[in-house]
């Protein structure tokens, strides 16, 4: 289907070169059209940005569902690290979640409300499920707690560091040192020792 190969050339071009880089004309000779021809299939430039956006949303959104759909209330220090790993394996990995991190951090000026909404929407539903695993993990006397929020936002405040360090840093070693400093210190506040 051609929509689909406009917009894994314009996932590159975004990617690459952010919206203001990325042109219509070398998106379309990228999948052998004319730039005209793109707009029988996106209104425009803007239309075809944020479509992207929503698919590189929505395998962000399945990619973490997935992963939290096989963690129980069992071993919350594993699964929790494990989802540290998968963010960073994601966005290093994944070119629609390289996108979907430099656009949630360098929006599009005059995009930049829509690309918000998205941006909270997302990150809503993962403290949701968050939550939900935290209250059990503290129903099953699994982690230290009360409230379910404390150790939700203080996690996502860890998750946070991460994502800035692969915005910001080129520097695996960094990343990794921020990781394991970061998380050692938030697994000690949770953990029964």
């Amino acid at each position: 289907m051609k929509s689909n190969e406009i917009k894994e050339a314009a996932l590159k071009y975004f990617t690459i070169h952010g919206y203001e880089g990325a042109s219509l004309s070398l998106i379309a000779e990228a999948v052998g059209m004319k730039k005209q021809s793109i707009y029988a299939h996106f209104k425009g430039k803007d239309d075809l940005f944020l479509q992207v956006l929503r698919d590189a949303k929505e395998t962000e959104l399945s990619s973490k569902l997935q992963y939290f759909s096989k963690i129980d209330s069992q071993n919350p220090e594993k699964d929790l690290y494990g989802f540290l790993q998968l963010v960073i394996d994601l966005f290093q990995k994944n070119e629609q979640l390289k996108f979907w991190l430099r656009v949630s951090f360098f929006p599009p000026a005059h995009l930049a409300k829509a690309i918000d909404k998205e941006v909270i929407d997302i990150e809503e539903k993962v403290q949701a499920i968050l939550e939900s695993k935290f209250q059990g993990w503290i129903d099953a006397k699994a982690i230290v707690g009360d409230v379910a929020k404390t150790p939700t936002f203080a996690f996502l405040g860890v998750v946070d560091s991460i994502m800035l360090e692969l915005v910001y840093g080129n520097d695996e070693k960094r990343l990794k040192d921020k990781l394991e400093a970061s998380w050692t210190v938030f697994w000690r506040g949770i953990s029964h020792r």
